[in-house]
């Protein structure tokens, strides 16, 4: 199971692309609202989520993901419960995932130390401990994968069918989709 954490004010694009990406690659994935289940977007589109963060078990898995969008992200910040399953899912060895601003969320638990990664241009310097690159849409070094904003959204979605499911499986995904991957 793949989670998708979803806070009052997320990138739209960063949390739905991935979403439909890694659902096309046959993946499980769900999104997990902060608050509640609806939870309305940057730009005012609500998403029903199907969970709330406090019903899943981040520790068993696949993947978490944190879009970005700085509304989310500070929603995220100020939840103890988001900040816990995100750093559940990494220290039972699971992999990680934000994009855009997202990186702050890992870069506050400290699971940003000494990682190459990409976030939202000017957001360098927040990144403590990450080092930082704006040369790819999308970086993976070990358990993290980053992704750098809201155009990044397909590459990041196939990265992580990628990382799940296989080089091949994104290949077909994105020759499905007609989409000609950076």
């Amino acid at each position: 199971m793949v989670y998708i954490i979803l806070g009052k004010g997320f990138e739209e694009v960063e949390a739905v692309a991935p979403y439909d990406v890694l659902k096309r690659g046959g993946v499980e994935v769900e999104f997990a609202g902060i608050g509640g289940n609806a939870v309305a977007g940057s730009h005012g589109i609500v998403i029903n989520a199907e969970r709330t963060v406090e019903e899943i078990d981040a520790s068993g898995a696949e993947l978490v993901v944190v879009p970005g969008g700085l509304g989310g992200v500070e929603s995220i910040l100020g939840s103890k419960t988001a900040m816990d399953a995100v750093m559940a899912a990494y220290e039972a060895g699971r992999r990680v995932a934000a994009i855009c601003a997202g990186p702050l969320v890992l870069s506050k638990l400290g699971i940003l130390d000494g990682v190459h990664a990409v976030c939202y241009p000017g957001m360098e310097g927040q990144m403590t401990g990450g080092i930082m690159s704006q040369k790819e849409s999308t970086v993976v070094d070990g358990r993290v994968i980053t992704g750098r904003g809201p155009g990044a959204a397909i590459d990041f979605g196939l990265r992580l069918l990628g990382e799940l499911r296989g080089a091949d499986a994104a290949d077909q995904v994105a020759a499905a989709m007609h989409y000609e991957r950076r």
